[in-house]
């Protein structure tokens, strides 16, 4: 499981885009805390505690907590929109939903590939053609993967990983269900692959010529 954040969160008394400004002023970043059951709330963060999460990636599909002044215990939270400066790259707003146990939500996990020295289309020169990057699935909440793994052990050029090999934990499922889809392929080296456009160009090439002969021997 990934690092869970835990964030130190304070109430705004005051809502919109003036008291957003205020906020970032003095070195919060302004956000919405929902969900639960219970009321929107305007809030704010540090900004050092959200900026270092942001930066190692745990911003978006981790679970976090915040730390609240007057309640005993931490309250499980999902970052679900995060706003972020376009020229200096750190976050300038965030929504939080407030989550528990029963809580699922959908969530792209990103896929880490092993065994590649197992594989013999890429000992071959193949490449790993990934299909797809991250898996998008509904997960609990409070159990959400950090990654998942995909094992390309024995898989030969034109062999491929679909969802079905992937081992999914307990309450995690894809969120396409219709059809067993590819994750990744092991695609033919780029030099065997012009040969083979080659072959096939020089095939077609000496198609017509030979139905020409032959149909000139008819008719003498």
């Amino acid at each position: 499981m990934a690092e869970t954040d835990i964030f130190y969160c304070e109430v705004r008394e005051r809502a919109g885009k003036g008291a957003a400004r205020a906020a970032r002023r003095e070195g919060w970043v302004p956000g919405v805390l929902y969900g639960g059951g219970k009321d929107p709330v305007s809030i704010r963060l540090r900004v050092n505690e959200v900026t270092k999460a942001h930066q190692a990636g745990r911003m978006r599909a981790h679970l976090a907590k915040i730390d609240v002044p007057g309640q005993k215990e931490l309250q499980p939270v999902i970052a679900r929109e995060v706003q972020v400066d376009p020229v200096r790259d750190f976050p300038i707003h965030v929504d939080l939903m407030r989550v528990d146990e029963s809580t699922r939500i959908d969530v792209e996990i990103p896929v880490h590939f092993l065994n590649e020295d197992a594989s013999p289309g890429l000992k071959r020169g193949g490449v790993l053609n990934i299909v797809r990057h991250t898996i998008e699935v509904y997960a609990p909440a409070t159990a959400i993967p950090e990654y998942f793994e995909a094992d390309v052990t024995g898989l030969d050029i034109g062999d491929a990983v679909h969802i079905s090999s992937i081992k999914l934990p307990e309450g995690v499922t894809p969120t396409i269900t219709d059809r067993d889809f590819t994750v990744a392929t092991i695609a033919a080296p780029s030099a065997l692959r012009s040969e083979e456009a080659g072959e096939a160009a020089a095939e077609e090439e000496a198609t017509p010529a030979a139905e020409g002969t032959e149909e000139g021997a008819k008719e003498e």
